[in-house]
C-alpha cells in the first residue's frame, strides 16, 4: 500500500484504483454525474474508454468482457434512466456467474432523499439481483470499496458489483491510500471428500458429469477432460456452457437445456451418480427441477461448486465439496478406475444428434448453414448469441471449441449477442468472432453496431429474420393454438440498416446462398452483417410450426 502525499479529487483517486486492479478497459455511456472520472481518464491512458450508444449494451459488455476475462469486465452509467437500462446487465452478470462492477453517478449527497433529479436508492434498487451494492460516501475509503468490490466479484460463485458515486464525492479532494491488487480467493479440495468421491465411482455403474458455470476455467477444462477421457465418464454441460470442455472430446455428451438431445436425457436419467462439477443445476439445465429433482432418489449427487451457499441451496447434495474449479479438477487426476464405454457411446449420440440433415421445404435451412460455418470458420472462433429459438440452431449444430468460445445468458436476456460480440472483438482482435441474433433480439440493441464501428471491431453479425418473436410464438401454438396474437413483427432492411452503420452487408434468402455469402463476408475487414430471411415454419431446429400443431391437436382431449 502506499499513501499519496498530494491530495487527489475521488475521480482521480477511482481511476487510479482501476488501474491497479488490473482494469485495462472501460464500458460507459458518459454522464454529467461522473464528469470528474472521465477527467482523470483523459490522462489514463491504461485504460480503453469504450463510449456506448445505450446503457444495456454497456451492462452487456462489462458481463461479456468479465466472462472472458476472468476479472471485473467494468461500466459506468449515470444514475436513473442510465441504472435502469444497465440493470439487465447486472441480472445476466448474477445469473451467469461472471465477475462485473457496475459504477454509477449519483446525486449529490447534499440532495439525497429528496427525489432530485434522477435520484434512486441504488443500493436498494441492486441488492436482490448483485452480490453487493453499495455506495462510496467518502472518498477517502474508495480504495478500501473498490478492493472489496474486487474481491466479491471474483470470490466464490463470482458476480456483479455495484458502487453508487455522490457527484459531488468524486469532486472532493483528499489523501488516500491505495490498495495493492486483489487476488482472487480460492479454496482447495479436502482430501477425505475426494477420497470419497473416489470411494462412489468405484461404486457405480453408470456415472455422468455435468460441467461448466462458476469459476470454470482453461486449467479445470484441462485437467477434467484429461481425467474423463482416461476413465471413459460421459461429460455433458450446463446450460449454455457448451465450452466447458472441447466438443470433440471422445467422451463429450452434449449439452441440457432448452431442446437437448434425448439419447443423452436418457443417459441422465438412468445415471446411478452425477457429479456435477460447477453448475448450480438451474432451472433450464434440469428442465424445470425435472429431469434432475432436487432430492433425485436413486440417484447420488456430488456437487462441487466455489461458493458454500450454492450447496444445498436447492439440490440434496449426497457429497458437497466446496473448492475452486481448478483445484478439483487437479486433484481428481489422482482418481484412477476401469476405462467405460459409455462415453464413448455417448459421444457417438453426440455426433449424430450435431450433424445437420437437410430438411424438406425449408427455403433458408440454418442447420446447414452452421455445418458451412463449421467448415469455413477457425473452431476456436468466439459464438455470441442472445435470446430465442435461432440459438438453438447453433446450441445443436456448432462445436465450441473449449473456454472461451461461447458467449450466452443463462438469464435468457434478448440484446445480449451484438454488445457481447463488441466486447469479445476488442478483447481477442486476433479471433473470429460471431454474433448471432434474432430479428427481435437484434433491434434491442443493434445500435451497438455503431459502437463497434467506431472501435474497430472485427465481427460477424448474423440476423435470423423470420418476422416473428418467434420462442413466444412456438410457446402461443402451443398453449393457444391458431390464436396468434402480439408476436408478429414488422422489420426493416436488415442488410441496408448494417451498410448505413458502415457495416458491410449482404441478404441471404436461400441455404444455398448462405456458404459463399459467408466467404465473402470472411474476405472483408470490420463489422460484417448477412441479413439472413428464414421463415417461421421452421420454428425450431428440431421440429416445424405444422408438425407441432399436428401434435397439440392430436394430444388434445
Amino acid at each position: 500500500m502506499t499513501t499519496s502525499p498530494t491530495p487527489r479529487t475521488g475521480g482521480r483517486i477511482l481511476v487510479d484504483q482501476l488501474v491497479a486492479q488490473g482494469c485495462d478497459r472501460i464500458f460507459t455511456v458518459p454522464g454529467e454525474s461522473f464528469l470528474a472520472v472521465l477527467d482523470a481518464l483523459h490522462d489514463t491512458p491504461q485504460i480503453d474508454l469504450v463510449v456506448c450508444r445505450q446503457e444495456g449494451g454497456v451492462g452487456f459488455m462489462a458481463c461479456a468482457d468479465g466472462a472472458l476475462a476472468g476479472r471485473p469486465g467494468v461500466a459506468f452509467v449515470t444514475r436513473g434512466p442510465g441504472a435502469t437500462n444497465a440493470s439487465i446487465g447486472v441480472h445476466v452478470a448474477m445469473q451467469d456467474s461472471q465477475p462485473m462492477v457496475l459504477f454509477i453517478g449519483d446525486v449529490d449527497r447534499g440532495t439525497k432523499d429528496r427525489e432530485a433529479f434522477q435520484e434512486i436508492d441504488f443500493p436498494a434498487m441492486f441488492t436482490p439481483i448483485a452480490k453487493w451494492a453499495a455506495k462510496i460516501d467518502d472518498a477517502r475509503r474508495i480504495p478500501e470499496y473498490i478492493a472489496r468490490a474486487w474481491n466479491v466479484a471474483m470470490s466464490g460463485r463470482p458476480g456483479p458489483v455495484v458502487l453508487a458515486l455522490p457527484e459531488d464525492m468524486l469532486l472532493d479532494e483528499v489523501v488516500a491510500i491505495d490498495r495493492p491488487p486483489v487476488e482472487r480467493v480460492v479454496q482447495a479440495c479436502d482430501p477425505i471428500q475426494m477420497g470419497t468421491l473416489a470411494a462412489a465411482l468405484g461404486e457405480a455403474e453408470r456415472p455422468l458429469a455435468i460441467i461448466g458455470g462458476a469459476g470454470w476455467t482453461a486449467d479445470a477444462a484441462r485437467d477434467f477432460a484429461a481425467w474423463a477421457e482416461r476413465s471413459g465418464v460421459p461429460v455433458a454441460s450446463a446450460f449454455r456452457r457448451q465450452d466447458a470442455i472441447s466438443n470433440e472430446s471422445p467422451v463429450w455428451a452434449g449439452n441440457l437445456g432448452y431442446g437437448p438431445n434425448p439419447a443423452l436425457v436418457a443417459r441422465i436419467r438412468e445415471a446411478d451418480l452425477l457429479i456435477v462439477a460447477g453448475p448450480r443445476l438451474g432451472e433450464a439445465t434440469t428442465d424445470g427441477y425435472t429431469l434432475i429433482t432436487p432430492d433425485h432418489p436413486g440417484q447420488h449427487i456430488v456437487h462441487i461448486h466455489p461458493d458454500p451457499n450454492e450447496l444445498g441451496q436447492t439440490y440434496r447434495a449426497d457429497l458437497a465439496i466446496c473448492a475452486d474449479m481448478t483445484s478439483f479438477a487437479d486433484a481428481l487426476l489422482a482418481i484412477d478406475m476401469p476405462m467405460l464405454d459409455s462415453g464413448a457411446d455417448a459421444h457417438a449420440d453426440y455426433r449424430a444428434w450435431s450433424t445437420p440433415v437437410p430438411r424438406d421445404g425449408v427455403t433458408l435451412d440454418l442447420g446447414p448453414c452452421v455445418a458451412a460455418m463449421r467448415e469455413h470458420l477457425p473452431t476456436d472462433s468466439i459464438i455470441c448469441n442472445g435470446a430465442g429459438n435461432y440459438s438453438g440452431w447453433w446450441h445443436r449444430y456448432w462445436r465450441y471449441a473449449g473456454p472461451g468460445t461461447q458467449l450466452a445468458p443463462t438469464a435468457g436476456a434478448m440484446g445480449y449477442g451484438v454488445p457481447a460480440a463488441t466486447a469479445a472483438a476488442l478483447r481477442h482482435p486476433d479471433r473470429t468472432v460471431v454474433a448471432l441474433a434474432g430479428d427481435g433480439c437484434f433491434l434491442m440493441n443493434g445500435q451497438e453496431l455503431a459502437t463497434a464501428v467506431a472501435h474497430g471491431a472485427n465481427m460477424l453479425v448474423l440476423v435470423v429474420d423470420n418476422s416473428t418473436y418467434g420462442t413466444i410464438r412456438m410457446h402461443q401454438e402451443r398453449e393457444f393454438p391458431d390464436r396468434v396474437s402480439g408476436t408478429a413483427l414488422c422489420n426493416p432492411d436488415f442488410a441496408a440498416l448494417g451498410r448505413a452503420y458502415g457495416c458491410w452487408a449482404e441478404t441471404v434468402e436461400t441455404t444455398a446462398q448462405f456458404a459463399p455469402a459467408l466467404a465473402r463476408a470472411m474476405a472483408e475487414t470490420g463489422v460484417r452483417l448477412l441479413h439472413l430471411k428464414t421463415d417461421i415454419e421452421a420454428i425450431t431446429a428440431a421440429t416445424t410450426l405444422t408438425a407441432m400443431k399436428a401434435r397439440m391437436k392430436k394430444a388434445a382431449p
